[in-house]
C-alpha cells in the first residue's frame, strides 16, 4: 500500500511539473515577443524620424504641462546660422565627426575624474530627448546606449545635430536655438552672430539656471571659450560632417 501511495504521490508531482513547464515556456515566448516589438517600434520611429520631424518628446510634453505653453519653432539646419551648429558643437561634442555615438576618449576622462563631468555625445542626448526621458537611472542609461548606434547607423550626423538644435531646452519653457533666438535676441536663428551662437550654446548643460542676457562672468567665459572652439573645429575639419 505504501509503495502505491508513492508511486500516486509521485505520479501526481511529474504531472504538476510537467504543466508547469509549459506555462514557463510559454511566458518566456511572451517576453521575448514583447520584447520583439519593442525593438522593432524603436527601430521603425528611427527610419520615420529620419525623414520626418519629431512632432514632440517627453520633456516638452512635461514643460508643456507644467508651464501651460512652451516655445518651440522647427527650422531646417539649412535655415540657421552655420556658426550656431558649430557652437553646440563645440561645447557638447568637439569630437561630433569623429566618433559613432560614444567618444571613448570623453567617457575615460569622466571616469578619470569620478564622474564629475558627463561623456554624453550629442547623439545620446539626441537619443534621450526624442525617444526618452530625463533623470537619471540605469535603465535609462541602457536603453540610451542601445539605441545610439541605431541613430547613428540611420541618420547622417546633419540630420541628428538638425533634430538636436530643435529639441534641445534652450530656457525656461523655451526649446531649439529658433526659439531661443527670438526669445533673447529677436532675431532668427539664421541671422545670429557668433557671440549670441556661443551664449545660447554656452547655457546648454543648464538652461534653467544660466542665463543668455545676463550671463555671469562664468557664462561669459565659457562663451568666449566656445568661440575659440568653433574657430578651431571648422579650422581643422571637424565640422565637415555636417557642413556642406
Amino acid at each position: 500500500m505504501a509503495k502505491k501511495a508513492a508511486r500516486k504521490s509521485g505520479g501526481k508531482k511529474s504531472k504538476a511539473s510537467r504543466k508547469k513547464v509549459p506555462v514557463a515556456r510559454q511566458v518566456r515566448r511572451w517576453v521575448a515577443r514583447v520584447a520583439m516589438a519593442v525593438v522593432c517600434l524603436v527601430v521603425a520611429l528611427v527610419l520615420i524620424y529620419s525623414v520626418v520631424n519629431p512632432p514632440v518628446t517627453h520633456t516638452i510634453w512635461s514643460e508643456w504641462r507644467r508651464l501651460g505653453k512652451v516655445e518651440r519653432e522647427w527650422v531646417p539646419i539649412e535655415d540657421m546660422a552655420p556658426i550656431m551648429a558649430r557652437s553646440v558643437v563645440a561645447a557638447e561634442d568637439a569630437n561630433f565627426c569623429l566618433h559613432w555615438g560614444f567618444d571613448v576618449e570623453a567617457i575615460r576622462d569622466a571616469l578619470e575624474d569620478g564622474g564629475s563631468r558627463g561623456a554624453s555625445t550629442i547623439t545620446q542626448q539626441v537619443v534621450k530627448n526624442v525617444f526618452l526621458w530625463q533623470g537619471r537611472s540605469w535603465v535609462r542609461k541602457a536603453l540610451e546606449t542601445s539605441i545610439t548606434p541605431v541613430v547613428e547607423i540611420f541618420w547622417s550626423k546633419q540630420r541628428i545635430l538638425e533634430v538636436y538644435l530643435n529639441v534641445a531646452e534652450t530656457g525656461n519653457g523655451v526649446f531649439g536655438v529658433e526659439a531661443a533666438a527670438q526669445r533673447y535676441f529677436n532675431t532668427s536663428a539664421s541671422k545670429l552672430t557668433s557671440v549670441q551662437a556661443a551664449r545660447i550654446a554656452a547655457i546648454l548643460p543648464s538652461p534653467r539656471n544660466r542665463s543668455v542676457t545676463d550671463p555671469t562672468a562664468r557664462t561669459r567665459r565659457r562663451a568666449a571659450s566656445i568661440l575659440d572652439g568653433a574657430a578651431t573645429i571648422r579650422a581643422d575639419g571637424r565640422a565637415d560632417c555636417f557642413e556642406d
